[in-house]
């Protein structure tokens, strides 16, 4: 019997995860494997055509003289040209933007320049960014402070957890959740990862939650409400059978309507009906963390966190194919970083109406473009 299957084991990992995630120090906890009873065992998908430029620390900050954070959300433009991202203000895991007085939320144009940036002291980790129909701008909050932060940083108490809609020049037009608390919808959320809006209705989707997966009172579902912020019904619930997730980390709408979940700690992609039906899943996109579709429903996935430990022979990478039938048909591997035997991938991915693809970076800290070289 190992450690981990002995109860005394159970206790201690479930002790050291909760005292890691407190400290977002990734961790004992992102050391367990993911999957499920149906994937686990799945030959790796870790080749493919590899048809792009790749074109690293493409976005400057021009507003503000420091560097990048840690980055998890890219999102287009309604524009389909012009991009947007979130960082965590600081280069480290913690604090992330608790004390700082950063601009997480930032507008590039074309060719990487800054357009506009804002969000100062309104966030605790900026993760999630979606841009609506309208062009207006909705960003996750996946973190409350911990108590170790406020001994540090005492007045940020009442920050995290919530998504907020910007109009494009920053001002805040509705916020979901109540800040600095971690809930139950209507009232609160819970570390939402992502949000994404039904263009039909504008219904807003919200995945739940960025909790250690280890913990038996997990959180993973996605909550809905309506453009006005009315909350309206749960998706799914904690769990590893159709329809339930670990950590649904990515959201998005094919051109059917139906709902895609990046299931990260199962590793697959999960489609949904509006309502929650379950439709179909493929694990052969990876340990997904994020997700974009184009206008075909070909779909790419961004996988930050494969490792021999966690999704043994998996690479990390950017794995793109068909919706209509889960082939993977194009992989990107990860960057090659001195030190690091796995290489290190974007969290978040999006892509541009010419089929520039972009990976917001959380290790590296940056905005990754991938420019699809003509044959």
């Amino acid at each position: 019997m190992t450690l981990s299957e002995s109860g005394f084991g159970r206790t201690l990992l479930v002790a050291l995860c909760a005292a890691t995630f407190a400290l977002q120090l990734g961790s004992v906890c992102a050391q367990q494997q993911g999957g499920t009873p149906q994937n686990v065992n799945l030959s790796p998908v870790n080749s493919g055509a590899h048809p792009y430029k790749v074109i690293r620390d493409w976005a400057k900050f021009d507003k503000e003289a420091r560097p990048w954070g840690g980055s998890n959300g890219v999102a287009i433009d309604r524009d389909g040209k012009s991009v947007w991202a979130t960082d965590r203000c600081s280069p480290g895991f913690i604090p992330g933007c608790l004390g700082h007085k950063g601009n997480p939320v930032h507008h590039f144009d074309a060719s990487g320049k800054e357009i506009v940036s804002f969000g100062s002291g309104m966030f605790v980790w900026p993760h999630g960014i979606h841009v609506d129909r309208e062009g207006n701008v909705w960003v996750t909050d996946s973190r409350t402070a911990s108590a170790a932060d406020l001994e540090k940083f005492p007045d940020e108490n009442n920050k995290g957890s919530v998504v907020v809609k910007f109009s494009p020049e920053g001002k805040v037009l509705m916020t979901l959740g109540k800040p600095g608390v971690r809930g139950n919808p209507p009232e609160a959320l819970t570390d939402p990862t992502d949000v994404v809006t039904d263009a039909s209705n504008g219904d807003v989707y919200v995945a739940e939650s960025h909790t250690d997966v280890s913990d038996a009172n997990l959180v993973a579902r996605i909550s809905v409400f309506d453009k006005n912020g009315k909350f309206l019904r749960v998706l799914g619930k904690t769990g590893t059978g159709p329809g339930e997730f670990r950590t649904p980390h990515g959201l998005e709408f094919d051109s059917q309507g139906r709902l895609i979940v990046a299931d990260r700690h199962n590793h697959r992609v999960v489609i949904l009906t509006k309502e929650g039906k379950f439709i179909a899943e493929y694990p052969e996109f990876g340990r997904a963390s994020g997700l974009a579709i184009d206008k075909n429903d070909v779909i790419y996935t961004a996988d930050s966190e494969s490792t021999a430990k966690v999704h043994p022979g998996w690479q990390r990478g950017v794995r793109i194919g068909s919706l209509k039938d889960g082939k993977v048909t194009v992989f990107i591997p990860p960057h090659e970083v001195a030190g690091s035997a796995d290489g290190t991938m974007g969290e978040g991915i999006a892509i541009d109406d010419a089929g520039n693809v972009y990976t917001a970076e959380a290790q590296l800290r940056r905005i990754t473009k991938y420019v699809k070289e003509l044959k």
